[in-house]
């Protein structure tokens, strides 16, 4: 009966040391399990590391356009020629006919620089340089085309007045003219020539006929 309970006490030891046994192998094979699954996983980068290069303002803003290559500009023609830059004369050695007298209008340009006369000229008679005109001012003729006269100094451009005599109309109120006041074309100031005719005061008697410069 002894010997039976010893023999039943070692298999119980022996079983408890089997026990103990097993459980320790299963608790050494789930640990590197564990670690391995833990090595598995990536770790995230840093804050520092994910984030985007900053750039400044100064790097980031567009350079200014580049200028245009400059070019030379072109270089303006003469200025149209003005009264106080022009002496004026006529020339009545055209002849005339029908009652009419033909003379060429002269303006001569009396500055230092070059200038243009380009169109009709206006003209009317009057009593003195400063006087109000008598009668109709000059109708244009436009039998001569326009063209651009470029006056060096000293030089002259014509225009062919015509003057019709103030006797061929019945109606005329005659009345003493001195001579004529000219506009310059584009110009609103004038210049006077003394030449001494008989004007009508009537607006609707037209006695002075103008065609455009041209050369001299």
């Amino acid at each position: 009966m002894t010997a039976h309970r010893i023999n039943n006490g070692l298999a119980l030891a022996t079983a408890a040391a089997a026990a103990v046994l097993l459980l320790g192998g299963c608790s050494n094979a789930a640990a590197p399990a564990a670690s391995g699954s833990a090595s598995a996983t990536p770790s995230s980068p840093s804050p520092q590391g994910s984030a985007a290069p900053t750039t400044s303002a100064a790097e980031t803003s567009s350079p200014p356009p580049a200028a245009p290559p400059s070019s030379t500009a072109a270089q303006a023609g003469p200025a149209t020629c003005k009264s106080a830059g022009l002496k004026a004369t006529t020339d009545s050695t055209g002849g005339g006919a029908a009652g009419s007298v033909y003379m060429q209008l002269i303006l001569t340009n009396s500055g230092a620089e070059p200038c243009v006369l380009k169109g009709y000229p206006g003209v009317s008679l009057t009593a003195d340089a400063n006087g109000d005109p008598i009668g109709a001012a000059a109708t244009r003729d436009d039998a001569t085309p326009v063209t651009e006269v470029l006056l060096a100094p000293g030089k002259a451009g014509t225009a062919t007045l015509r003057y019709t005599q103030a006797g061929n109309y019945p109606d005329c109120s005659r009345t003493p003219a001195a001579g004529f006041r000219i506009y310059p074309p584009e110009d609103t100031s004038s210049v006077f020539v003394a030449h001494p005719l008989d004007a009508c005061s009537n607006t609707g008697i037209d006695l002075l006929t103008v065609g455009a410069f041209q050369a001299k």
